[in-house]
């Protein structure tokens, strides 16, 4: 929907449910294509995985399920359209201060440790997109600490 669109809805008063317009936003498209990135990084992209980007961004962006389906779609679509992350971090640092950028990094552990399993691939994928997004080490362990907790992986 373009700017003018939404304005003149506003105007008149339009209601929309949250979500309604389905196309994703720039943003949306890089925090999810980051997730698809640490998903396939150890070159498996399993149900768990794929589960956990979509309650992920569905929570992060109060989505319903079709614009959902529609910004997992167009996440994908991006990172397959993409040789690099650079673009996808740049966006992210613009648009997001640091809590939400550490709320990133979370998601990020979240969708990595959705099979169970830390692949070394992932693992540093995450250290260097939290680099670039200006998340310190001690706040990624920190947000690792966090998601393992969360997901009962205490070992």
């Amino acid at each position: 929907m373009a700017l003018f669109d939404k304005i003149f809805s506003a105007l008149k008063g339009d209601d929309a449910p949250v979500g309604a317009d389905k196309r994703p936003d720039d943003l949306q498209v890089a925090v999810g294509a980051l997730l698809v990135e640490a998903a396939t990084r150890d070159d498996v992209f399993d149900a768990a995985e794929s589960t956990a980007i979509t309650r992920l961004l569905a929570d992060r962006f109060d989505l319903d399920a079709q614009a959902t389906a529609a910004l997992v779609q167009a996440s994908e679509d991006a990172k397959q359209g993409s040789l690099e992350l650079y673009g996808f971090v740049r966006r992210v640092v613009r648009a997001m201060d640091e809590h939400q950028r550490i709320e990133v990094v979370e998601m990020l552990w979240e969708v990595v440790y959705a099979d169970g399993v830390l692949d070394a691939h992932e693992d540093a994928m995450i250290r260097k997109v939290a680099g670039l997004l200006y998340v310190s080490d001690y706040e990624r362990g920190a947000a690792r600490r966090r998601v393992r907790e969360k997901l009962g992986l205490t070992a």
